[in-house]
């Protein structure tokens, strides 16, 4: 992946991050534990973007949410509504590939206790900015959690004020569909304020949506 899309693995922008990934270099040598660059499947018709890697997902694995319960959950669905087929089996080698869209973070490394600050979410916004720029043939960007949509809608320049964040709602700005979802963790699921029926739910629509443009 080209550092105008996605960071390398070295990237020096967000120092406590780069602090963080150094301790977690000598504690799990084997692991990812850098920058997670987006999955890719193109052309990319829904761009689906979530927080930051997960410690033991992404940041392990390398994949965006691939090792941890969202990404069950995502994958799962996705698998259900044609945006992927093959495998998931939690590993970035199970041959599971993406159909017409792309998966990527607000941003790319794992920050300390999943916070990122407002400073290293502004200062990775540079690689979605890019993202949105080089894809052309995006229709939908999906933004799961409240980070996701306020970085996605900035990128895109709107005022947080005009495009609130809410479950299911979907957003017209310019040539994109900006639809809202809650974040797919495990405490979402498990409290229920997201539910498998709705995270199924706006696959459903995404995918309505992109029939009807085609």
């Amino acid at each position: 992946m080209n550092t105008y899309l996605s960071p390398d693995h070295d990237c020096p922008l967000c120092p406590r991050l780069v602090d963080f990934r150094a301790s977690l270099r000598e504690k799990y040598p084997e692991w990812h534990n850098g920058p997670v660059q987006a999955f890719i499947g193109a052309p990319v018709k829904l761009l689906i973007v979530g927080l930051a890697p997960g410690l033991h997902g992404a940041n392990r694995t390398g994949r965006p949410f691939t090792g941890d319960w969202a990404g069950d959950l995502l994958y799962e669905t996705m698998l259900d509504f044609g945006f992927a087929t093959g495998r998931y089996l939690e590993d970035p080698n199970d041959g599971l590939k993406l159909v017409g869209c792309a998966i990527s973070n607000a941003v790319h490394c794992v920050p300390p206790q999943n916070k990122p600050t407002p400073t290293e979410i502004t200062t990775c916004r540079r690689f979605l900015d890019n993202r949105l720029a080089f894809f052309k043939d995006i229709k939908i960007i999906l933004a799961l959690g409240r980070i996701a949509h306020e970085s996605t809608a900035r990128s895109l320049g709107c005022k947080l004020s005009d495009v609130p964040f809410s479950h299911g709602a979907i957003h017209e700005i310019g040539q994109f569909k900006l639809i809202d979802s809650y974040h797919c963790s495990r405490y979402n699921t498990n409290t229920g304020r997201l539910t498998r029926e709705m995270f199924r739910n706006i696959f459903l629509r995404a995918r309505e949506i992109i029939s009807e443009t085609t």
